[in-house]
């Protein structure tokens, strides 16, 4: 099973961290590239325990479906997301916020499992695993560059 870990320093607080980093408005900015779009659950705002969320999304050329739940949830130190159905045959992503001198390190540890045995173990070696490292460094960037402007207001409003 592939697994990503992921460590980015943000200079702000925890709590800010943690509310952008689940935030259904700001995945979607941050995978616009992607056309990802919540069509079902929770489709915006801030997203909490036992909650859904279908997202849509274009990948290698074609449109997929993935609804994620949150199973594990302690504002602000960590929240957990797991597929319930979608292209995977097994996703967990797990996001921890620890407190820091210089403000918050976000830390992410992703786990999946492609379908289809060996050739899916193939395409993780060779493709998948690099696309979705990008991926997720790609989104923690957005939320970084979020959090330690003003940017946030436009996401968080009271």
């Amino acid at each position: 099973m592939p697994k990503i870990l992921l460590h980015t320093l943000i200079k702000a607080e925890k709590e800010l961290v943690f509310d952008l980093s689940r935030s259904i408005d700001l995945h979607k900015i941050s995978t616009r590239h992607t056309n990802e779009t919540a069509i079902a659950g929770k489709i915006q705002g801030l997203i909490s325990l036992h909650e859904t969320v279908t997202w849509r999304a274009k990948y290698f050329g074609v449109y997929h479906h993935m609804t994620v739940k949150i199973t594990a949830y302690n504002r602000p130190d960590y929240f957990i997301d797991e597929m319930v159905s979608g292209p995977f045959k097994h996703f967990r992503h797990e996001h921890r916020f620890i407190l820091q001198n210089e403000g918050t390190l976000m830390v992410d540890v992703f786990e999946y499992t492609s379908p289809f045995g060996f050739p899916g173990k193939l395409f993780d070696m060779i493709i998948l695993k690099r696309y979705m490292e990008k991926l997720l460094q790609k989104r923690n960037l957005v939320i970084k560059d979020f959090a330690e402007t003003h940017k946030w207001k436009n996401i968080l409003k009271s």
